[in-house]
C-alpha cells in the first residue's frame, strides 16, 4: 500500500481525512457508551439518573447554558 500511495500522493489527504472521522466518530460513542446518565453499564443500580442533579453537566457540547443556575424540579428518591 506505501508504494501505492507513493504513485497517487492526492490519495494521502483522503485517507487522513477518513480515519480522523472514524476515529472521532468511535470516541464520541465510547463518550456517550460511558458519560450518559440515560446509559446503565451498572446492575447494581439500574437508574442512574437518579444521582444526577440538575447542576451536572453530562452533554458532550451545551450551549448558553449556566449549569450553576438551574434548580432540581422533581421530588428526591
Amino acid at each position: 500500500p506505501l508504494s501505492r500511495a507513493k504513485k497517487h500522493l492526492s490519495l494521502i489527504p483522503l485517507f487522513v481525512f477518513i480515519g480522523a472521522g472514524g476515529t472521532g466518530a468511535a470516541q464520541f460513542v465510547l463518550h456517550l457508551a460511558s458519560f450518559n446518565p440515560d446509559v446503565s453499564w451498572d446492575r447494581k443500580n439500574p437508574e442512574p439518573w437518579n444521582k444526577w442533579g440538575p447542576n451536572d453537566q453530562y452533554k458532550f457540547y451545551s450551549m448558553n447554558v449556566d449549569y450553576s443556575k438551574l434548580k432540581k424540579e422533581g421530588p428526591d428518591i
